[in-house]
């Protein structure tokens, strides 16, 4: 029979393959070999099969679009651009190495003043346990926690601070 901590070290350690899976997903380089990896079979497939060339076309054009784009390091917030109508101001804000931003609450940020890289966040920035507690969930929890803001793994991040805002 499993015990209750046998139990939460199997959580642990699925969030943690989950982390690998988010740092994969997260990685500009992975991105881009994925793209282009998935542009060749489209590619070869439409040598092959002729009768959905006008459809493998299509897709490839989109392949082209979303790999000039992330060579490019361009993104635009789709939420934000139905409300504004703006490109500019949708633009999604990366670091110098291509990372996205994300604001307080775990939201990507189209204004690179009031963001910062996941991994740049901790217990300080916050004024309560509870907005601490959205932003981990938000950008990964226990499995992409890179800046041990839950650091006894328990699932409850910035535990030493107010159950309230101040």
């Amino acid at each position: 029979m499993e015990t209750l901590e046998t139990k939460s070290e199997k959580v642990i350690e699925k969030k943690a393959e989950t982390s690998k899976v988010n740092q994969l997903r997260g990685s500009r380089k992975v991105r881009l070999w994925v793209i282009g990896i998935l542009m060749l079979i489209v590619g070869i497939m439409f040598v092959f099969w002729t009768k959905a060339r006008i459809a493998l076309a299509a897709i490839f054009i989109t392949l082209l679009a979303a790999f000039g784009l992330e060579v490019s390091q361009n993104d635009w917030d789709l939420g934000t651009l139905m409300k504004t109508g703006s490109f500019q101001e949708s633009k999604v804000a990366r670091d110098a190495v291509g990372n996205v931003l994300f604001d307080k609450l775990g939201n990507i940020t189209t204004d690179s003043s009031r963001g910062k890289t996941a991994d740049e966040y901790n217990c300080d920035d916050f004024s309560s346990q509870p907005e601490a507690q959205a932003f981990f969930e938000k950008v990964g929890g226990v499995g992409n926690d890179v800046n041990r803001l839950d650091g006894n793994k328990d699932g409850e991040a910035c535990e030493s601070l107010p159950k309230t805002a101040k």
